[in-house]
């Protein structure tokens, strides 16, 4: 019997795997696929991913740095809005580099991680649960004493448990370009009906574009309008789910979820990456797999890091569906130099960004 069994590997099981190796737990996990594909998540991140990286990883995965964003509030041409800051702010990674190398990671610690592995069912009991996964020998079951759900937006294992969904499921598209683009800005357009669609330049490995909207808009339809603004061709298309606002539980007496499952997510952005694997640290710190009681202080300690975070997100979010003349001069008045975190709303109120307005405001 394993302590945890893990399914999904993406960053959130892959770090929690790894770290739950290393606090002296046995640990199996699942991927149902090729590990990091298919890619479904943008590669666009703030420096903070290296303090959950390996020696090597910057060298290895990063395409290009990023040091502001320019709003807009129409197409590609319009007037632009920049937020800046004169040191790199954020990066942007070979995301489907960095699920493999998280998951080395965790087969380094010692994690039994295995690939081309579909769960097809979770039946949890008092004393354990067991989990049938269908792999390249057939159907396997799987015993543990705890099961963990990282296996997206859609997840198998909330399904299993009966844990509540998230409050919604927005539809992103991506898409890339192949020119090489260095830049160190990002564009984000607020003409995305109840969202936003953006374009992340990747160095030599191109440029990303990108859209997500809630269930009813037609996504697809508003993403060719941004591409052809562009004018641009773009390949490698592909999208999925992003979910939006956690619901009430993420566990129950011998599972819980992480990430995308719990929807441990930016509610203005989507983004989950870094919110994702602080969340699967609290869960290896807190639970303990023959003590089903501890699963309490893993939703309090996630909750806590994040709750005032995701709340003010929701604030933001809703400034994106502001009548266009009011984002205008919110935009106008706000633009220029920052002090804010691109995972932290609550950093809008440090003193580095009261620091950083007035400087904008004195130049």
């Amino acid at each position: 019997m394993y302590d945890f069994v893990v399914v999904g590997v993406g960053p959130p099981g892959a770090r929690f795997a790894r770290r739950a190796v290393e606090n002296g737990h046995d640990v199996l996990a699942l991927e149902k696929g090729s590990i990091g594909e298919p890619l479904a998540c943008s590669g666009h991140v703030s420096t903070d991913i290296w303090e959950f990286t390996g020696a090597g990883a910057r060298e290895d995965l990063l395409q290009n740095e990023v040091r502001g964003a320019r709003f807009h509030v129409d197409g590609p041409g319009s007037d632009a809005y920049p937020f800046y800051k004169d040191e790199v702010v954020s990066n942007v990674i070979d995301r489907v580099g960095l699920d493999r190398h998280l998951a080395d990671l965790a087969r380094d610690a010692g994690a039994d991680v295995r690939d081309e592995h579909t769960v097809t069912a979770v039946r949890e009991s008092t004393d354990s649960v067991e989990v049938d996964a269908s792999g390249p020998d057939g159907i396997e079951t799987f015993e543990a004493k705890m099961v963990a759900g990282c296996d997206g937006p859609r997840s198998r294992v909330r399904d299993a448990l009966s844990l509540p969904e998230p409050d919604e499921l927005l539809h992103g598209v991506l898409a890339f370009s192949d020119e090489a683009d260095h830049e160190d800005f990002v564009d984000v357009h607020l003409t995305a009906p109840r969202f936003f669609a953006w374009r992340i330049p990747r160095g030599d490995a191109g440029v990303e574009y990108g859209l997500a909207a809630p269930p009813g808009v037609q996504v697809n339809k508003h993403f060719e309008e941004l591409v052809d603004g562009y004018e641009v061709d773009v390949s490698h298309r592909c999208s999925g789910a992003i979910p939006i606002g956690p619901p009430d539980r993420v566990t129950t007496r011998r599972g819980f979820l992480l990430g995308d499952a719990a929807a441990q997510t930016k509610p203005f952005t989507g983004g989950g990456i870094l919110y994702s694997m602080t969340c699967a640290d609290h869960a290896a710190r807190e639970i303990d797999p023959d003590r089903p009681t501890t699963l309490a202080a893993y939703e309090h300690a996630w909750r806590d890091e994040l709750e005032r975070e995701q709340r003010l997100g929701h604030l933001i979010r809703r400034a994106y569906s502001l009548p266009e003349p009011v984002q205008r001069i919110g935009l106008g008045a706000l633009s220029g130099e920052i002090g804010v975190h691109m995972d932290r709303p609550t950093s809008a109120f440090s003193l580095e960004h009261v620091q950083a307005m007035v400087s904008s405001l004195r130049r």
